[in-house]
Order: C-alpha cells, then structure tokens, then sequence
C-alpha cells in the first residue's frame, strides 16, 4: 500500500498581490478616507477576488494598517559630524516624502487617528517617533559644542518640521513649479536661519 499525501495543491499564490492590494488600499483611503474604503472597492481596484482579500486580511482594519506598515517607511536619519547638513537630511527627505505617493496619507492618518485613535493611533505615534528621533541632530550637536547647552530640541526640529509641510501646504498651485525648483535653497535658508535663532535664544 502507498503512501497517501497530506495537503492539497492550489493555485501558486500571485508575487504581485500583497503589492496591488497595498497600492489600491492606500490609493482609495487617500481619495475616500475610512467610511469609503470597503472590500469591493480594493478587490475592483487591485483586481483580485474578495475571497483572496479576506483569506489575507480578515478584517478592514487589518488591510488597512498592513498597507501604511508596507509603504509609509521611517526617516533615515544621518550624523554625519554636522548639524547644519544633518538637519538638510532630514528637511529633504521630509520634502521628498511629502512630495511622494504616500506622503498626504500621513496628514489624513494624523486627522483621522484623531476620531478613530483605536484604529490609527498607533500609526500616529510610529509617524511621530520619526520626527521626534530628529531631535538626536541636536543632541549630537550639543554634545559636539556646534550648539549652546540650552538651545531646545524640540523647537528645532518643530521649526524645521513645521516650516517644511507648511511651505508645501501654502503655496497656491500656480506657483508650484517655481517652489520645487527653489526647494533646495528654501531649506538651506530655513536651516541656517533655525540654527542662528537656537544659537542666539540660547
């Protein structure tokens, strides 16, 4: 007598679903926010059945937080022995982030986390220790003697934070390509204007 095989063969899973579904679950949260964002509507726009959506992600919250987990990625922080270029870092990457596809979602999370903070609360804080990780630059550079002991972490990086998503929000639409191509000299400017006012408060 032979031996009988355990487990059934199926259908090789797609490499690129967990892609399509992650691109459609953040594209419809970005345009429709939580009360829009439904099985039919991901399973239309990643074009995959609603059967593969809930053998994976078994509950709306579930694809949801799966999605910004996948794509919304931690600064990558530099110290590179100077605060000045330090801080450029992370005004840029803040920039670039903001100026991607998944950057507004940040801004919608922060709103909606607000209403729904069982939801996306830890989300909100994951966002947040990024930015609060920043304030190591100034650290760094107190400990090196570039800042005065007294000069505040927190409003260094709240300026520079600040200043970058308030530039981007502002600008009226028919000026946006002249801000973009300025972009780099607005962030030389406000990082040396933000380290003269720490060094001169302090």
């Amino acid at each position: 007598m032979g031996v009988r095989k355990t487990g059934t063969i199926g259908r090789p899973r797609d490499p690129e679903l967990e892609q399509r579904v992650h691109t459609a679950v953040l594209e419809l949260y970005n345009e429709v926010g939580w009360p829009g964002l439904t099985y039919d509507a991901v399973a239309r726009r990643a074009s995959v059945g609603k059967a593969a959506l809930y053998l994976r992600w078994p509950t709306k919250e579930k694809l949801l937080l799966d999605a910004l987990e996948a794509r919304t990625l931690p600064l990558q922080l530099t110290d590179s022995g100077s605060v000045r270029l330090d801080l450029l870092n992370f005004a840029r990457q803040m920039i670039s982030f903001y100026l991607g596809p998944e950057g507004w979602l940040v801004l919608r999370v922060a709103v909606e986390a607000r209403a729904r903070p069982e939801l996306l609360g830890p989300m909100q804080e994951r966002f947040g220790r990024a930015i609060l990780a920043a304030r190591a630059i100034v650290h760094r550079a107190i400990e090196r003697g570039e800042l005065p002991p007294t000069a505040s972490a927190t409003l260094v990086t709240d300026l520079v934070a600040g200043a970058v998503l308030n530039h981007l929000l502002a600008t009226p639409q028919h000026l946006y390509e002249p801000m973009l191509q300025q972009l780099d000299h607005y962030l030389e400017r406000l990082i040396d204007m933000v380290l003269a006012g720490a060094v001169a408060n302090s």
